[in-house]
Order: C-alpha cells, then structure tokens, then sequence
C-alpha cells in the first residue's frame, strides 16, 4: 500500500501515459502484469497502483521505490526492461518521473 506523507524517505514515480481509449484496459493489464511477475520482486520496490483515467485517454503508474537508486537500477535489470518495452508498444507517449511529496492534506 502506498505511503503518502511529507518526508518520506520513498522516491515516487509517477508515469503518465497517453493512450488510445480502446487500449486502456491492455496498457493496464500489461502494466499489472508487469508489477506482478516482476517488479515487486525487485529490490527497492515499494507499491505501486495502476490508474485508467475516465475518458480512458490516459495510464498512470504511480510508483514506490526505497530510493531515486533503486528505480535507475531497475531499469537496467533486462526482465524489467522487457515489460516496460511493451507497455510503451501500447502506449502513443508516457512520462515517467520520481516525485518527492511536498504536502499532504486530509478533509477535516
């Protein structure tokens, strides 16, 4: 489950991707898939939670890792590379950057 607080030690990703809306469900399923079989058993992995927009025009990967370093060594390891190769096939462009949480608000 995602730890959503200021200070966090995590490093976030969060992945944007513009797809069709007759693939938004494959781009999804591709990218549990991915988080199944690979990523969670990556070192540094934390969470991660697949997003469908409703207008179905976009995919987002909001990601974990214990650190900015072990996202960038994920991305050498050729099993994870593979996946991310083929969601991006899906995918008419994504943008994947590592966030810090700057605040939180609950209501209240």
């Amino acid at each position: 489950m995602p730890t959503i607080q200021q200070h966090s030690p995590y490093a976030t990703l969060i992945n944007v991707f513009s797809v069709a809306p007759a693939r938004a469900e494959e781009l999804a399923a591709v990218l549990t898939h991915a988080t199944d079989e690979v990523m969670r058993h990556v070192p540094g992995f934390g969470s991660a939670s697949i997003h469908i927009s409703l207008d179905r025009t976009r995919v987002v990967n909001y990601a974990q890792w214990d650190s900015a370093e072990s996202f960038l060594a994920m991305q050498d390891n050729p099993v994870a590379r593979e996946h991310m190769t083929a969601a991006a096939a899906i995918a008419d462009s994504f943008s994947p950057h590592l966030y810090e949480v700057v605040s939180v608000h609950q209501r209240g």
